[in-house]
């Protein structure tokens, strides 16, 4: 018998503002994010766990703004003047620069970045999985202003954005689903946004190989088959 031949599509991932969906874990954090004009010192940090939203917030801001965003690994090797001139910049991912090849040269960076960018006047956006206070910069300089940062807050999920980014999850892969099915994943997923990706990966992968609409009780087989492989690993 031969093999069911699978095509992978490409994954646009919609990271317009119609795209991106208002809930109480996420309402307060957008509001701040979109009066730029009353954060401190013209500069934000905005934090929340994996895959809840932040990167999403973050175009959302650059474009209503016209900023320009550049990962925390990208910044070493960066015209730190030129972006400063464009006045308006996001930074993603900063929790993350003890972890890169050039941490010192990093954190030095994004000191004259913060420096630089509210010396023109402009407002900087700084992502990120945690408070600066976990990041562990070697830096004093650069950990003062940091901790000294506005924070904006992403809460854990509630089942209305888990709904919403399971729906949009599949909606970048241009997947149709019954309609139980998110509902179904919900109430049976992780509370965290960290492995709804994941999950939705996985129907997309299972779907492709064994031709098969994506069902509850499609799902529900893929579930469990996630759980068997995680306890096999354990």
């Amino acid at each position: 018998m031969s093999e069911q031949l699978t095509f992978e599509l490409p994954v646009r991932e919609a990271l317009e503002r119609e795209a991106f969906f208002v809930s109480p874990s996420n309402a307060i954090a957008l509001a701040i994010l979109d009066t730029p004009d009353l954060w401190p010192n013209n500069k934000l940090v905005l934090t929340g766990p994996s895959g809840s939203g932040k990167t999403h917030m973050a175009h959302v801001w650059a474009v209503d703004q016209s900023a320009v965003i550049i990962g925390i690994d990208e910044l070493a090797d960066a015209d730190i003047p030129f972006l400063a001139s464009l006045r308006n910049v996001v930074v993603e991912d900063a929790d993350l620069v003890s972890e890169l090849p050039q941490p010192r040269a990093t954190e030095e960076a994004l000191f004259h970045l913060h420096n630089l960018t509210l010396a023109e006047g402009g407002h900087l956006l700084i992502t990120a999985n945690t408070a600066p206070k976990h990041w562990q910069l070697s830096l004093h300089d650069l950990a003062s202003r940091m901790e000294g940062t506005s924070l904006a807050k992403i809460d854990a999920p509630d089942d209305a954005l888990l709904s919403a980014m399971l729906f949009k999850q599949f909606d970048d892969r241009q997947l149709a689903i019954s309609q139980p099915v998110i509902p179904y994943l919900v109430k049976r997923m992780e509370r965290s946004t960290a492995n709804l990706r994941g999950i939705v990966e996985a129907l997309d992968a299972a779907a492709l190989r064994e031709a098969k609409p994506i069902s509850r009780n499609f799902a529900a087989q893929v579930l469990d088959n996630i759980s068997l492989s995680a306890q096999d690993k354990t």
